[in-house]
């Protein structure tokens, strides 16, 4: 019985925004660095085609479908069109400029289907809200990564990349703007654990 719920209140479609991204940035990562973050990338990627297929055939029973109501191409089209307005100024191909671009945007906005299907379901599991607190802190300390290397270098830090400075200043605001997408939940599930219980009402 515990197995038919294990996928209760995840979203779908945020798991098939993630297998996008991240196949996206995996090549891109083939063409302009391979490094360790390639094979990480990787094996993200892989645990995530297997959550798509228990999700989808396996244990699809779990899987709640009428919460899930966020249209994927609101998130993909706009991604895909500042992508090829706002790139970073790489030596590389001009394509391989605009997908990695189109990783850090739709990477960004990933998590609104899985914040959309807890509003629309109306309360939280409470693995679900592990791996959501969990998101909203790893980027919180990813935000809070980028302010030091700003502060310590006193601004100099988004000039480093010659003509791709703007590019670096992009990637501050997307830093915000995930944070941002996060803060809100993260906050009453403080404020819900520091009360003694876990966060089961979804705040609107």
């Amino acid at each position: 019985m515990k197995n038919n719920l294990i996928f209760l209140g995840l979203s779908l479609k945020f798991q098939e925004l993630n297998a996008l991204f991240l196949a996206t940035r995996l090549g891109c990562s083939v063409v302009m660095e391979f490094d360790y973050r390639t094979v990480m990338d990787l094996l993200y990627f892989l645990l995530t085609l297997m959550i798509i297929w228990l999700m989808r055939f396996r244990l699809k029973s779990s899987y709640i479908k009428e919460f899930d109501t966020m249209w994927l191409s609101f998130l993909v089209v706009p991604s895909a069109i500042l992508a090829v307005l706002i790139n970073p100024a790489t030596p590389h191909m001009w394509i391989v400029r605009v997908l990695f671009a189109f990783t850090m945007y739709l990477e960004t906005v990933s998590v609104l289907p899985q914040i959309r299907y807890m509003q629309n379901a109306k309360m939280v599991e409470t693995f679900t809200g592990y791996y959501v607190f969990a998101l909203g802190v790893s980027r919180f300390f990813s935000l809070a990564y980028w302010i030091i290397h700003v502060y310590e270098s006193g601004g100099r830090y988004l000039f480093f990349f010659g003509y791709g400075y703007f590019w670096m200043v992009v990637l501050q605001v997307l830093e915000l703007v995930q944070s941002f997408i996060l803060a809100d939940f993260c906050y009453y599930y403080i404020k819900s654990f520091m009360q003694g219980q876990l966060l089961r009402k979804m705040p609107v």
